[in-house]
């Protein structure tokens, strides 16, 4: 893989902070994204707020990770991104114009933007503006089937100068219904000169070879196949170099949650660490031998004493 190729952790609210993109770039990806950050509650917040935080906080291990704002203010956008710049910790900004969220369409933010092109304009324009940073844009091939304009967003991106379009293969009506359209991505790129990012569906190290194949994309972002299994980094990195993939044995996936556990505890404090980490766990155990059980226990846990005991029983 060239430098120029990504091979990212897609942003997923709830989940990609540090502890989870630290475990990413270990096992082979090469850019990582924050969890959704509101351009206007981070403004609004009081200094030292506990969420915003916990939202903006970067592991010394990260080399590229872009915190990603989302917003339908051009000025509070701007303001925000200025901000973020200085803190010095992210490598770039990205935009959120994807989001399928209805809490977050119904505000007209995320992917609600692509039903209103001249704003999601002056809102990429005032970032870019706003900082030095490197900027991106994350979206969806369009609202619904009959406003399928991420190609004309990415020609927006390209005129401000921007890094890339990452475009995941569903419209905002889908949500994660059906299967990402791969030749939907592939006419969006045909039209830009930027780099387009393929996403959606990417579940196991040939789901990568062949998002990419029939994309014609050079990079890739992963978002919920990576949830419990950072292990598909690796696998992905193997499927696009053409090697076999390396098997995850029972050991390593459970030294990796315990990992994961203590990280969050760190992180988070007990109480909302382990509260956390909860669905974590049960991605990382589904599929293994006597992980219902363990499930109903998990899901009972408080203390990361408790969530060590669950992972102890695993392994025996």
């Amino acid at each position: 893989m060239n430098s120029e190729t990504i091979l990212g952790l897609a942003p997923m609210a709830g989940l990609t902070d540090w502890p989870m993109r630290v475990l990413c770039y270990r096992m082979g990806a090469n850019y990582a994204c924050s969890e959704m950050v509101s351009a206007m509650g981070l403004m609004c917040a009081k200094p030292g707020n506990m969420v915003y935080r916990h939202l903006l906080a970067v592991h010394p291990e990260e080399t590229n990770t872009a915190c990603q704002l989302f917003g339908r203010d051009p000025s509070v956008m701007a303001e925000a991104a200025q901000r973020v710049t200085e803190l010095n910790r992210f490598s770039s900004i990205d935009i959120n114009m994807g989001c399928p969220a209805r809490k977050v369409v119904h505000s007209g933010e995320g992917s609600a933007l692509l039903l209103n092109p001249d704003l999601a304009y002056r809102i990429m324009e005032a970032v870019r503006d706003a900082t030095h940073l490197p900027v991106t844009v994350k979206t969806r091939l369009g609202y619904d089937e009959d406003s399928m304009n991420a190609a004309e967003l990415g020609k927006a991106a390209q005129s401000l100068g921007y890094r890339w379009l990452c475009v995941h293969g569903r419209t905002r009506q889908q949500q994660y219904s059906g299967k990402a359209d791969y030749a939907a991505i592939a006419r969006v790129r045909e039209q830009l000169t930027i780099p387009v990012i393929a996403n959606g569906d990417v579940f196991a190290g040939s789901d990568a070879a062949r998002i990419l194949q029939e994309t014609g994309c050079r990079s890739l972002m992963i978002g919920r196949g990576a949830m419990g299994n950072p292990w598909l980094f690796r696998d992905a990195l193997a499927a696009m170099e053409g090697r076999d993939a390396q098997p995850v044995t029972l050991a390593e996936r459970v030294e990796t949650a315990r990992l994961h556990a203590r990280w969050m505890v760190e992180y988070k404090g007990e109480r909302m660490g382990v509260m956390e980490m909860r669905k974590h766990i049960g991605q990382y155990i589904s599929g293994l031998r006597g992980a219902t059980a363990l499930r109903r226990e998990l899901n009972l846990s408080k203390t990361l004493r408790e969530l060590e005991d669950l992972l102890e029983k695993l392994e025996e």
